[in-house]
């Protein structure tokens, strides 16, 4: 006792800081607020997959704080449900971090939490453009819709494009979405001749897609959820018969999720959508995430929210290193401004400004590669920021 307190006034009589004992570093606490059961369970799986991957991958300590993980399920688009448990997570569990959010109404109940509570808030998947600015402690390591929407509205019209109808679920994302593309095409001279948001878990989208075939566009612009509903819309779409009319299927690459393709089966074969990830992007980076992926994961591919997972945690070690150790969300927001890595999906930023992603956008084409349904780039706009904002 009298070695430790003679070294704690050596320190303090030298202007400096030590660790005087290892007991001081505290566990690092990550709270994630997640859809673990419900409509949108796979969403969970694919970000806490990206989650414990990455903590495979670089360990569970950082700056000398022991990682620990604790889920929290907010059984789908239930905005009490998500504060509830975002709250007992900063109350009962103490965590140091808020992370997670598949959803946006679930992401924008906890954001005012992560303001009064004064702790950082990694936002691994919710896509509306304004969840960032529901608190100046969130961070989005994902997308917003308007990225994608814009890059597809762009290489519509550069692609003789000229007369699109927009369908898109009524909701923060969908309305986004549409939002976007409206705007982008629009001002490029494109025309949109119809429009519809649909109920989230729309299951017929028949009398929707007649509408669309009845207006005769050149092109459908679609926005639905990944899952069941995705699903039906790419169904119905070739069963009433919209392709044969001439009609071109465009989407954000939501449209086209890996998680998703095997139900889909090859009734979205051409589609064309804009996104900033797939399986099949060729870099070393993704090469080694789907390889590590697989293998801890067999019967899983990853996809989007699982390299948000991953990613999320890149940001969480990687600020916490900056900070040497200190979780406080007036340090951690410093450190991820502005901070640059490469993903599995590409060269990324957080943008200083509104502390949301900065990544390329890929057109591409679902194709059947080697028996394997991919979504296969052959286009790029580079370093986009989101449009929304």
């Amino acid at each position: 006792m009298k070695l430790r307190k003679t070294m704690a006034a050596m320190a303090l009589a030298l202007g400096t800081v030590v660790a005087v004992s290892p007991a001081q570093a505290k566990d690092l606490k990550i709270g994630l607020v997640l859809s673990v059961s419900g409509p949108f369970a796979a969403y969970g799986k694919q970000i806490s997959h990206g989650v414990d991957l990455y903590i495979a991958e670089h360990g569970d300590t950082v700056a000398g704080r022991k990682v620990k993980v604790i889920i929290r399920d907010d059984t789908g688009i239930a905005p009490a449900v998500a504060k509830r448990q975002a709250q007992e997570l900063i109350t009962k569990d103490h965590v140091d971090i808020l992370a997670g959010f598949d959803l946006t109404p679930n992401a924008f109940s906890a954001a005012p939490l992560a303001t009064e509570a004064k702790v950082p808030m990694v936002v691994m998947n919710a896509a509306t453009s304004s969840v960032t600015e529901k608190s100046p402690n969130i961070v989005r390591v994902s997308m917003t819709l308007p990225q994608s929407s814009w890059a597809m509205a762009e290489w519509a019209y550069k692609n003789n494009i000229r007369k699109v109808y927009t369908l898109v679920a009524d909701y923060g994302p969908g309305h986004d979405a549409e939002r976007q593309f409206q705007k982008t095409f629009t001002a490029l001279g494109g025309k949109v001749v119809g429009e519809v948001r649909t109920p989230v878990s729309t299951a017929d989208y028949s009398p929707f897609l007649q509408r669309m075939k009845d207006a005769k566009p050149d092109a459908a612009f679609f926005f639905v959820p990944p899952g069941s509903s995705m699903v039906a819309l790419l169904k119905q779409f070739r069963e009433l018969g919209l392709d044969k009319a001439g009609i071109k299927e465009l989407g954000t690459g939501d449209m086209t999720d890996e998680a998703s393709l095997a139900a889909v089966g090859d009734a979205a074969l051409g589609m064309i959508t804009a996104f900033h990830y797939s399986q099949d992007h060729k870099s070393p980076e993704n090469k080694k995430f789907v390889a590590d992926y697989i293998k801890a994961y067999p019967n899983d591919r990853p996809n989007f929210m699982s390299v948000g997972g991953y990613d999320g945690m890149h940001v969480i070690y990687a600020a916490l290193e900056k900070t040497k150790g200190d979780s406080s969300a007036a340090a951690f927001m410093k450190a991820v401004k502005g901070m640059k890595w490469v993903s599995p999906r590409g060269p990324v930023e957080i943008d200083p400004q509104t502390r949301d992603i900065i990544q390329n956008e890929y057109i591409r084409k679902l194709e059947n590669v080697n028996g394997t349904l991919q979504n296969v780039e052959f286009d790029t706009f580079k370093n986009v920021k989101d449009p929304g904002k």
